[in-house]
């Protein structure tokens, strides 16, 4: 089974198990509150942290260094704050995950460790001399 469509099943159905577990906890009204509060409270704080990495992006740009990390944290902290809209407890945990710096730099170590040991071979590739023709000749 295709694991995007197994994610598409498998969240709302945790999401609507922790909104009756919880909602049974703390009341219905007390659940609602929380989702709201915690969608409010998550994207002002990823639009903070977005403006902090907007800003040494900028800074490295002066520096004429290129900002890898800073975009692609840039695109997580969107995605973060897209999970932060969504109600549900599951989707903002993972986003408030994802918001905090030290907890986002976890995450790219993962990711990057994974994706960088990749073989350095040169595998499809022809060494050769090239050399200029003059048409003129």
């Amino acid at each position: 089974m295709n694991a995007i469509l197994l994610f598409i099943i498998l969240i709302p159905i945790i999401e609507i198990y922790l909104f009756i577990e919880i909602g049974g906890q703390i009341g219905v009204f007390n659940t609602i509150s929380l989702i709201f509060i915690t969608a409010f409270i998550g994207v002002l704080y990823a639009r903070y942290e977005g403006f902090n990495t907007l800003r040494s992006g900028i800074s490295q740009l002066v520096r004429n260094e290129l900002p890898v990390y800073e975009i692609v944290s840039g695109a997580a902290l969107a995605f973060a704050a897209l999970l932060l809209i969504i109600p549900g407890f599951a989707t903002d945990l993972l986003g408030l995950l994802i918001i905090f710096p030290p907890t986002r730099k976890l995450f790219f170590k993962k990711f990057t460790k994974k994706y960088s040991q990749e073989k350095n071979t040169k595998e499809g590739f022809i060494e050769g001399e090239s050399e200029d023709i003059d048409d003129n000749k």
